[in-house]
């Protein structure tokens, strides 16, 4: 069966699902997989209306062009009309939760629109068991049965990252600069923390400069860093230098940068909110979200190497829970249902 893989999301500044698409491409690949990778490289993807003209027009076009049996949407959105049966992955519901500051055509598109849509899909991936439940909360009409909860990989890079920690006090956290990101905290927080400095990393929206003027407020701001968005050997040098990755979120449907600091052996501290604890368990420190003092707790204990241990520990199975080649084989599967040959198993 040939599988055509809407690939738009990795075209320009890819952020966590440009990383899923190139990584599921490349692993489905090498499991034999005959798959179309779909894109429009002149098309820029974070434009509302280049977002909906690709979705609703040229993808559902140029999977019927490709031959393929199978379309999977891996960006979240579907065409309303295909001519093949949609596998689609939900990475979020961040629209139905934490998003009411953006327009609200964009609200309506992401959010109640996408959700009809799913009903129409053949099956439905999620990235954890926190975004099934909040599906099945959100869209009480879906069959159960037909949602498979699939991590998502990451990445060899990180898997085989050699740590070389500097000596400076390092505090990192990777994701866009928006709201949800909860970065206030760690500001918070290191007001509390006189020696660290954090790194924040991604790109930016107008949060950013909320978070700049809350810096300063707290006079930190010298120890502050809004770099936006890097390239990939920088972003790599950050996670093998730093001391500790902080992923503050209030919402996360997986939370990659969590895994990604996991599976390099990168102490970890992440908030109690949505599937972060699903995604790191007692590999690290779990805190409440907007708790400032302990999140500076946590922090310090970090920085003084007091969860070394237990990183390194743990990188092992996250990296055996996290990789690409169990991931596309459980995509495979999911394919191999839709196709109905049951299971890989019964073949």
């Amino acid at each position: 069966m040939k599988v055509a893989l809407d690939a738009q999301l990795g075209v320009g500044t890819a952020t966590g699902i440009g990383e899923y698409v190139k990584g599921l491409a490349g692993a489905l690949r090498l499991r034999g997989v005959d798959l179309s990778e779909l894109r429009a490289p002149s098309l820029d993807p974070w434009r509302f209306d280049r977002r909906v003209l690709w979705d609703q027009i040229l993808l559902p076009r140029r999977a019927r062009r490709s031959g393929a049996a199978l379309l999977h949407c891996a960006a979240g959105t579907m065409p309303r009309f295909a001519a093949m049966p949609i596998v689609v992955t939900v990475h979020d519901l961040a629209w139905h939760a934490v998003q009411g500051h953006t327009p609200a055509y964009a609200r309506y598109y992401f959010g109640r629109f996408a959700l009809d849509r799913y009903r129409a899909a053949a099956r439905v991936i999620v990235d954890s068991y926190y975004t099934r439940g909040e599906l099945l909360r959100l869209a009480p009409q879906l069959e159960p049965g037909r949602i498979d909860v699939v991590y998502p990989g990451v990445s060899s890079d990180f898997r085989n990252l050699v740590r070389a920690p500097t000596g400076a006090r390092t505090i990192l956290a990777v994701g866009t600069i928006e709201p949800r990101k909860n970065l206030e905290v760690l500001i918070a927080a290191l007001a509390q923390l006189p020696d660290a400095r954090l790194i924040a990393i991604g790109p930016a929206t107008p949060y950013a400069q909320q978070c700049a003027q809350l810096a300063k407020r707290f006079k930190v701001a010298d120890r502050v860093e809004l770099r936006g968005y890097v390239a990939r050997e920088e972003l790599l040098m950050l996670y093998r230098e730093c001391a500790v990755a902080a992923v503050p979120s209030r919402y996360e449907g997986f939370g990659y940068a969590a895994a990604q600091a996991l599976c390099a052996g990168i102490p970890c501290v992440v908030s109690n909110c949505t599937s972060l604890p699903e995604v790191v368990g007692d590999a690290a420190s779990i805190v409440p979200a907007d708790d400032a003092p302990a999140w500076a707790a946590a922090l310090a204990r970090a920085l003084q190497g007091g969860d070394d241990v237990r990183a390194a520990g743990a990188r092992a199975a996250s990296v055996a829970r996290f990789s690409w080649d169990r991931c596309a084989a459980e995509v495979e599967r999911v394919y191999a249902l839709v196709d109905g040959r049951g299971s890989l198993e019964d073949r």
